[in-house]
């Protein structure tokens, strides 16, 4: 087995378990702004790698490319959360995440020129990309222009997030890129502090329903930054015509998310009340099985 596909695959156990905690303790709609300058302030707990790596400026042309990413991960974040408010976010993420893999796809051969994949290698993307289109749909999409203009936006945004960052790689060592783009995300989130109404928004929303939630919400953001850590060791690793097929992976995500939303339900019926129906249970079976014979051509071949 590659050592990033192990990476990637422990990387979207940690977002499940984030985005499951951000299930139980987020209350109602989303608010862009305020959602955002959070993600960002959470970005600093990159500071406690210091100690691991010798702290330095990047070089110029690995500068530009740190900010570069920073900037397209706090556009895709917010234009996220703008989709979020406006619409379900079922679809929203079915769409984000069905059509990342296709801008990766192209942008690393934009990027980094024609990129050479075995037939397994292009069989195996197929499979993850089905598979994770089919396990993240919930309901019937309905493409309108407002709809495909914010969410297509947002992917676009991920999605560059993906090659930029493989960029800052090639020019900084791997705990330092990772540092930089940290501290970067936090600064330009705090561009919706210049606004007196932003700020009124972010200071009393409160992002938590209640104080015993707090702990819960506190974990779910550090299973993010785990998460995040293990991505981009994953982006560092891998060679470049395989971003997409990392991204293509995103469906273990959803079904690590499906398995312990069931587990928890089952156990702490109290704490989850979650409705699994027949057909979602075929749907994600289904989805599942893709995903399998997907990873087991990636370990075999």
């Amino acid at each position: 087995m590659e050592i990033w596909l192990l990476f990637i695959i422990i990387a979207y156990l940690f977002f499940a378990i984030g985005s499951f905690g951000d299930k139980l303790v987020l209350a109602g709609k989303p608010k862009p702004k305020s959602y955002t300058f959070y993600m960002g302030m959470f970005g600093l707990s990159v500071l406690l790698l210091l100690p691991f790596t010798k702290f330095g400026l990047p070089t110029g042309i690995g500068l530009f490319w740190v900010m570069l990413d920073a900037f397209v991960h706090i556009l895709g974040i917010y234009t996220m959360y703008v989709a979020l408010e406006k619409f379900d976010v079922s679809r929203v993420i079915a769409t984000i995440g069905a059509t990342q893999p296709i801008f990766i796809f192209a942008l690393t051969w934009i990027f980094f020129g024609p990129q050479s994949m075995t037939i397994a290698d292009i069989v195996a993307f197929v499979l993850l990309f089905i598979g994770s289109v089919i396990i993240s749909i919930e309901k019937n999409i309905e493409l309108t222009e407002d709809y495909l203009k914010i969410t297509i936006f947002s992917s676009l945004m991920f999605s560059l997030d993906y090659v930029f960052l493989k960029f800052v790689f090639l020019h900084q060592s791997f705990l330092l890129g990772i540092i930089w783009v940290g501290i970067f995300i936090f600064l330009f989130s705090t561009v919706f502090l210049i606004s007196k109404k932003s700020r009124h928004e972010i200071f009393a929303r409160k992002m938590v329903t209640n104080k015993k939630t707090q702990s819960a919400f506190l974990l779910a953001q550090l299973s993010g930054g785990v998460a995040n850590f293990l991505q981009g060791r994953a982006i560092f690793l891998a060679p470049a015509g395989v971003l997409a097929i990392i991204n293509s992976l995103k469906g273990v995500q959803y079904a690590f998310l499906f398995a312990i939303t069931i587990f928890v339900s089952f156990l702490y019926p109290k704490l989850l009340k979650e409705e699994i129906s027949k057909k979602i249970v075929i749907q994600k079976a289904i989805s599942i099985v893709f995903i399998a014979i997907g990873l087991y051509i990636l370990v075999k071949y």
